[in-house]
């Protein structure tokens, strides 16, 4: 008998499956995997129904006037798209991992919650067909309440393991800075910076699901790390028990990710909109804060952190300096356009950018 089997969904399956398959079904490892596939398959085959059902009811994206001049042909192209890949990964998590551990509802609740903010701001958007959804204020408190209740969740919950208030730092095994009181403010950051980070580099076909298919697979082995004891003692990293079981649910977004890539590929015949953009980047920011490696997805995510800070260096070199830029066009990506790049070479480099940040990430286990 599985324990893990009482407390899914998968117990809508025969009896008899379990029993014979008890032992493969109790690694973490499999689960997901199998996961992974899952929401891949998911994805993969309600993809094309949510375009046309999207395109039938005008859902299309809103280009902005400002961005480069050949965004023009991407008017019109259905968005929302995050629905399918926030769909596929809870039903996938639902149906693979145990539901009775806490640290995978405070990943659906901030995914769900990010995304619900997120899809609230695109049906604005679409309603008043212009690019103007929720003020900016107006996301930022809804973003803030849901980001204070997952704290309070994992503090009220344990879900970070031991010394709750410390810092891993990439690199160094015995350093652990303590924060105190402002670990909450802390976790709003975590939260709500990833969100947005990702929802900047969301302005090219596939770059923003291709980013962060990297850094979940990359966090997928974080977080079995981290919930296994032995290699956390190991490598030197914090141990949180059941933190493993995060590694499901970010299979199951590696999947999703995945699935939605093949319709998202240039040229996009859909886009994930602020719905997926903010679902998903608040779920990897409270992953990250659950596994106690804030810092580490700052390496791992080079590729949002460097998107964001772009659009901050772009803005206040504006200004400070009356008006003067440092790039053509913030974020990045436009910058890389505006110089002479396709859009796919500009694509698959910063994915090269992502993949070396994420090997960086993941040396950093053992270069301590």
């Amino acid at each position: 008998m599985i324990p893990w089997a009482f407390d899914s969904i998968s117990l809508l399956l025969p009896a008899k499956f379990f029993a014979g398959a008890a032992n493969l079904f109790g690694y973490v490892t499999f689960r997901s995997a199998i996961a992974a596939a899952t929401a891949f398959v998911i994805s993969l085959a309600l993809g094309p129904w949510l375009i046309r059902t999207l395109t039938k009811l005008k859902v299309g994206q809103l280009v902005r006037e400002e961005g480069p001049e050949h965004h023009a042909c991407k008017n019109g192209t259905p968005t929302m798209g995050g629905l399918l890949i926030v769909g596929s990964i809870v039903v996938s998590t639902l149906f693979w991992c145990k539901l009775g551990s806490g640290v995978i509802w405070a990943a659906l609740l901030s995914l769900l919650g990010f995304a619900a903010v997120g899809a609230y701001d695109d049906a604005k958007k679409l309603l008043r067909k212009q690019n103007k959804g929720l003020g900016g204020w107006k996301k930022m408190a809804a973003l803030t309440i849901i980001s204070l209740f997952v704290a309070w969740l994992i503090l009220h919950f344990d879900l970070r393991g031991v010394e709750t208030s410390r810092l891993s730092v990439p690199f160094f095994k015995n350093w652990r800075p303590d924060i105190g009181i402002f670990l909450i403010p802390w976790i709003w950051l975590v939260m709500v910076g990833t969100s947005n980070a990702v929802n900047l580099t969301d302005g090219l076909d596939g770059l923003a699901i291709g980013g962060i298919l990297i850094v979940s697979a990359t966090f997928t082995a974080l977080a079995y790390v981290v919930g296994h004891y032995g290699y956390a003692n190991y490598l030197f990293v914090p141990f949180v028990p059941g933190a493993s079981e995060l590694a499901v649910f970010l299979g199951a977004m590696g999947g999703a990710s995945l699935g939605f890539l093949w319709f998202n590929a240039h040229p996009a015949e859909i886009f994930m909109g602020d719905t997926g953009s903010l679902g998903l980047g608040g779920a990897l920011g409270t992953v990250a804060i659950m596994i106690q490696q804030e810092l580490l997805l700052v390496l791992a995510g080079g590729l949002f952190v460097w998107e964001a800070l772009s659009v901050i260096l772009q803005v206040g070199s504006y200004k400070l300096r009356g008006g003067k830029r440092i790039f053509k066009m913030a974020p990045f990506h436009h910058h890389l356009e505006l110089s002479g790049l396709k859009e796919t070479k500009v694509v698959i480099r910063l994915w090269i950018m992502a993949v070396i940040c994420s090997i960086l990430a993941l040396s950093s286990l053992k270069l301590r």
